[in-house]
């Protein structure tokens, strides 16, 4: 994301903001309560030295609780800090796409999550590494898919710092000072460890409640609220307009768009289909998706997401809301930083009661996707690396100590990655991690409907498609020489700008075809399938629900 001109930092900049400071740490800690008391919260008789019940709640959740769980999941802080700065800095190709690639996402997982519930929920799959094992047989292929997703998933976590570092900053707690900078940070994911190792995906569910009734309230009063101060939505459109039509006296050309031209249109369409392919491939989604308790809360859910949709246009309006109120996000160190955008806005334009009630919505809108994606990884970890390549012969209870521990492993290295690399850097990893996680969805979506593809073919669309992504990111260089600088590149052969993902994903389809032709014909082993027909339509109280088989290559 391109950075803002240079701005004269305000005279108070530095000061604390005592009001608001308060109020957000009220509210933290409240949440915090609400984490560690979860591990009471649907407690089984057989406790939580499980996967199913650590790692996946029990696998109980109904529509509502699985509605606010997945809702924390894929809103994160880092949404809520990331697409307003994208409006703000650069206009709505960076930004408002956003908007449609959920609109178009919850019709696709209505069509295949349903199906990957049921057989996951048969066989006692926790991960989607276990499905494809299961499906192919082939560990090798349930190695990949579990590698990508630990690694795809990691700076995720990571970027929920940085939305809580932004509400710190705003709040006035930070500067030269090292100490005062990170120890609160610190203290939060300190917190935040401690009531996952708990309470498992329990604390982000209980949790969730009130991040999202937070930023419901935030943001509808955001709306309402904020552009009568400002003018209204005419001086609002107006303002962004001028901003993104007028170039930039030190490169010559707009800094962003404020209605995509046609030249754009590719870019803007690419970004919108590719992520939404890509999100249910992460590992956090699939975790809140298969902690509910029947095939249907899916397809219910996936009916009523669309209502965070609407919430995260009027989100993503608030970038061009800070244009028109003369905004400033700079950062203590007096550079500027379109990140602070939406807590500067809040904390200008709010009482502070109410602007610390908005840093709790970002802060606290941090912890629940934080908890829910290091429990994924670590589950991924302990189920398809620990327990498939190094104790294949492990209990329940060490599967869950294991994830508990591994767990925390995946949070010290979100604080060190955050404390000691620039936040560039985490969205640099971030956008390589998508282009990454889409290169799964051939192995689990494709498989939810047919076992045509070979289980090496699909492998090796796979090896195709992430060396292809990794190599066009790499190349992608900013102007002050930075690598993986954007997540657009042209396509090959239709000399289009168009999202690297998706142009990974369609290589990695067509290699996936052509060698499963090859291996078909030349007759090379396919492995066994676990799984029938019928495990896809399984459903709660399913009379033939097992532990997951022993498969080998």
């Amino acid at each position: 994301m391109n950075t803002l001109a240079a701005a004269s930092l305000p005279a108070d900049h530095t000061g604390i903001n005592g009001v608001a400071l308060t109020v957000l740490i009220i509210l933290f800690l409240i949440v915090a309560g609400m984490g560690f008391w979860a591990t009471r919260w649907r407690k089984s008789e057989a406790g939580l030295d499980s996967l199913d019940e650590w790692g996946l709640g029990g696998r109980t959740f109904g529509t509502w609780i699985t509605w606010f769980l997945l809702g924390g999941d894929l809103y994160t802080a880092y949404t809520f800090v990331a697409v307003p700065a994208a409006m703000f800095a650069l206009g709505s190709v960076s930004g408002f796409f956003a908007v449609p690639y959920t609109v178009v996402l919850y019709p696709i997982i209505f069509v295949f999550m349903s199906r990957l519930w049921s057989v996951s929920h048969r066989h006692g799959y926790v991960t989607p590494a276990d499905f494809v094992e299961g499906r192919y047989g082939s560990r090798g292929l349930s190695l990949a898919v579990s590698v990508t997703g630990i690694l795809a998933i990691l700076p995720y976590i990571a970027l929920q710092l940085v939305g809580i570092q932004a509400v710190l900053e705003v709040a006035g707690v930070g500067g030269s000072n090292a100490i005062a900078r990170d120890l609160p940070l610190f203290i939060a994911f300190a917190v935040l460890a401690a009531f996952t190792y708990s309470s498992g995906l329990r604390a982000p569910a209980v949790i969730a409640f009130v991040k999202d009734t937070l930023i419901y309230l935030v943001i509808i009063v955001a709306v309402i609220y904020l552009p009568a101060k400002v003018g209204g939505w005419d001086h609002i459109f107006d303002a962004a307009q001028d901003k993104m039509t007028t170039p930039n006296p030190a490169t010559g050309k707009p800094p962003g768009a404020f209605i995509p031209a046609p030249a754009q249109f590719w870019a803007y369409g690419t970004l919108a289909l590719g992520s939404a392919l890509a999100l249910f491939m992460y590992p956090h989604s699939i975790t809140a998706t298969l902690s509910s308790k029947s095939r249907n809360t899916i397809r219910r859910n996936a009916s009523i997401l669309p209502a965070y949709s609407l919430l995260l246009g009027f989100l993503a309006l608030l970038g061009w809301v800070a244009i028109a109120a003369g905004t400033q996000p700079i950062a203590l160190n007096g550079e500027a930083n379109p990140q602070l955008v939406v807590p500067q806005l809040f904390e200008d334009m709010f009482p502070s009661w109410f602007a610390g009630v908005g840093f709790a919505a970002i802060a606290i809108g941090a912890l629940v996707p934080a908890a829910i994606m290091s429990i994924a990884a670590s589950n991924t970890f302990t189920r398809n690396i620990y327990r498939e390549w190094f104790r294949p012969d492990a209990s329940p209870a060490e599967e869950a100590k294991v994830s508990k521990l591994v767990s925390l492993v995946v949070k010290l290295f979100a604080v060190v990655f955050v404390l000691t690399l620039p936040a560039q850097n985490a969205l640099n990893f971030q956008l390589l991690g998508g282009i990454w996680i889409l290169q799964t969805f051939p192995a689990i979506v494709y498989s939810l409907y047919t076992r045509w593809f070979h289980r090496w073919a699909l492998l090796g669309g796979w090896a195709v498609g992430m060396v292809y992504g990794t190599v066009k990111a790499y190349n992608n260089v900013t102007p002050a020489g930075e690598h993986f600088g954007s997540s657009i590149a042209n396509i090959e052969g239709i000399g289009q700008m168009g999202y690297i993902a998706l142009t990974a994903f369609v290589i990695n389809t067509l290699v996936a075809v052509v060698l499963t032709l090859i291996f078909r014909a030349t007759k090379v082993p396919d492995g066994r399938d676990a799984t029938t027909k019928s495990d896809y339509f399984a459903d709660a109280g399913d009379p033939k629900v097992h532990d997951i088989p022993e498969l080998t290559d």
